[in-house]
């Protein structure tokens, strides 16, 4: 009995006190190639990812989101402007700022509990506490039955769920995520949306994630982004001001969340149109009506 209270004792303590970050983005941008060859992905970007909040970035394909995401990390340097963590300039790297890509990146010779130990082994940090944390997140996310057991053996939305503890034992200030659910099946990705929600609520960690799906993003998002087409801007801010904890059956009822679907979905069209324009007076004559219509039903 001592034994048990002392494990229940090990793994509360493990809980993460969660250290919640701010990003400021300061008019961004980012092009590659020199002279005749120079392109521009990203151009004067400005937008917060807010702390405590589930920030959603959403946009055409191609748009530039993905730039965004390896500039937030500090993968890569913006062209010019600036790119802030809690006031101080990102420079590179950090286990401040953690991404989930959009495909595995588990290590198929490792058991779950061996990749989510990766992040504290890479740093000598083997100690009681990371394993109590690791013992911590394996329940927190469902794969306790699993531990042993190595990727090729999960299903997909096992993996992702294996992804996100990995990212969490490190307590980062903010999670990145570039469309983590873009594979799964229908089912399982809705699923994994109520799933993710509930771990954010719970811990109310910064979080910027990025997808294309619009019911996704409504469903996740305290804040939403728009993007223009390339090079990327942020179009729009909508505030999804729907109460928490959400239900996917309960969203598509909700006033507040169709009307920023309406709104999100005019401006995205728009938008993703664009890409189609260029060389085509059709496809602009099109931009140019659908937007006198939306500007006349506002």
């Amino acid at each position: 009995m001592n034994d048990l209270h002392a494990s229940s004792v090990r793994v509360d303590s493990a809980r993460p006190v969660v250290s919640a970050g701010e990003i400021t983005v300061s008019n961004v941008s980012k092009s590659y190639g020199t002279g005749l060859f120079n392109k521009d992905v990203v151009q004067d970007c400005s937008f917060t990812i807010e702390r405590n909040k589930l920030t959603v970035m959403i946009g055409p394909s191609g748009c530039g989101k993905s730039t965004l995401i390896r500039l937030l990390a500090g993968f890569e340097k913006p062209t010019s402007g600036t790119i802030a963590l809690n006031g101080k300039p990102i420079t590179g790297p950090g286990r401040d700022r953690l991404v989930v890509f959009q495909e595995s990146a588990l290590f198929p010779w490792m058991t779950t509990y061996d990749n989510i130990m990766y992040g504290p082994r890479a740093r000598g940090e083997d100690t009681q506490q990371a394993r109590d944390m690791a013992k911590f997140l394996l329940e927190k996310v469902g794969l306790t039955a699993f531990r042993e057991k190595y990727p090729p053996q999960l299903s997909g939305g096992m993996q992702r769920r294996a992804e996100l503890a990995r990212a969490m034992i490190n307590n980062p200030d903010v999670m990145i995520l570039d469309e983590p659910f873009r594979g799964l099946d229908a089912m399982s990705k809705e699923l994994m949306w109520e799933y993710y929600a509930g771990l954010f609520e719970e811990s109310r960690r910064t979080n910027s994630f990025v997808t294309t799906d619009i019911d996704e993003a409504i469903f996740l998002a305290d804040r939403l982004l728009i993007m223009t087409n390339a090079p990327a801007c942020v179009r729009a801010t909508l505030e999804v001001d729907i109460p928490r904890p959400r239900k996917i059956a309960d969203l598509f009822n909700n006033e507040r969340a169709n009307e920023v679907k309406i709104e999100a979905l005019s401006l995205l069209h728009e938008e993703a149109m664009k890409s189609f324009s260029g060389g085509s007076k059709a496809a602009a004559d099109f931009i140019e009506a659908y937007s006198k219509r939306d500007t006349k039903e506002r």
